[in-house]
């Protein structure tokens, strides 16, 4: 029997007043119901450290459902620097709502406990990526923008490529912000925001951004070049990649960013194909990861903790299978 239309009502009301309390523990907002992301711990950029190129000094800790953790993993992989920094993947604990080791790592054996031993103030969140040095003992960064920036400049190989040269770099340096702002925390002010008016802010610059990235591909592709702003990946790709990789996996379903799917944008759907077969990228991909900690970590916006079914990987970065 339906319940009746006083108890719907009621239950609505008290659980919309919970749903505001959690997030926003979860998710910080401003006065409009805008997501705001938390200021960092340590998010200067440091100067690559004298011993960088000693094997095994430095440690960068990673979490695979992470967005911003997996640009840092890629950059990693690309420059092939696994010689001088390992890679410590980290686990979420969604009940403490923190990440733990999963084994102790420097005496801790939580990621919070690494970062009040660094001079982390207890307010500020203990996020993943961290690049750890072990002749400092301390954290070095852990903002994935200036991270990725300091992987860049990191001694590596020879044949490693730099994947922000000074000849591309306010092209790369513009879509960097671009999809920072509009995309990668696009998606995610969709699905924290507070209100409609908020929703529909985000969704529109989301998808107006991601609209013109894919024309931008389209001329690229006319030049006879794969990437957005060179003949080679750069950090531009890089950013974007990881939301992308998400989109039909978490972000569409979870955070209601599904006005257009991405095979409608060509030139994207074939450049996310490109990146993924890039040497060592599907080595950072993690789907059953992604969608067990999204869905089954966010209770505010998925309370059951389904994990519902979606789409297999191999078929989203497959260029020929574009309806």
């Amino acid at each position: 029997m339906r319940p009746p239309a006083a108890l719907i009502q009621t239950a609505r009301g008290l659980w919309r007043c919970q749903w505001q309390q959690l997030m926003g523990g979860l998710a910080p907002a401003d006065a409009s119901g805008r997501y705001r992301r938390p200021a960092g711990a340590f998010t200067a950029l440091p100067p690559v450290p004298a011993a960088a190129a000693s094997a095994g000094g430095h440690v960068l800790i990673v979490g695979r459902s992470c967005p911003w953790a997996h640009r840092a993993w890629l950059v990693h992989s690309l420059r092939q620097l696994g010689g001088s920094i390992d890679v410590l993947v980290v686990e979420p604990d969604p009940a403490a709502g923190r990440w733990r080791f999963v084994e102790p790592f420097e005496g801790c054996s939580t990621l919070a406990q690494l970062y009040r031993r660094s001079g982390g103030e207890r307010r500020q969140p203990a996020t993943v990526p961290a690049l750890w040095s072990r002749q400092e003992q301390r954290i070095l960064v852990n903002e994935s923008a200036r991270l990725i920036e300091l992987l860049d400049r990191w001694p590596a190989a020879a044949d490693a490529p730099r994947l922000a040269p000074d000849t591309e770099r306010e092209a790369i340096d513009h879509w960097r912000q671009r999809f920072q702002d509009d995309v990668n925390d696009g998606v995610y002010r969709c699905g924290f925001a507070r209100n409609q008016a908020a929703y529909n802010e985000a969704e529109t610059a989301l998808f107006q951004t991601l609209q013109e990235a894919d024309q931008a591909l389209l001329e690229q592709e006319r030049r006879g070049q794969a990437w957005l702003c060179s003949p080679e990946p750069s950090l531009a790709d890089v950013v974007l990649f990881p939301t992308l990789i998400r989109l039909e996996l978490v972000y569409a379903p979870l955070f209601g960013c599904s006005r257009l799917p991405l095979w409608q944008l060509p030139a994207l759907w074939r450049w996310r194909a490109r990146f993924f077969a890039l040497a060592g990228v599907s080595d950072t991909c993690c789907p059953e990861a992604w969608r067990s900690d999204y869905f089954g970590a966010l209770f505010p916006l998925h309370p059951s903790g389904i994990v519902p079914a979606g789409p297999d990987l191999s078929r989203l970065v497959n260029s020929q299978l574009v309806p």
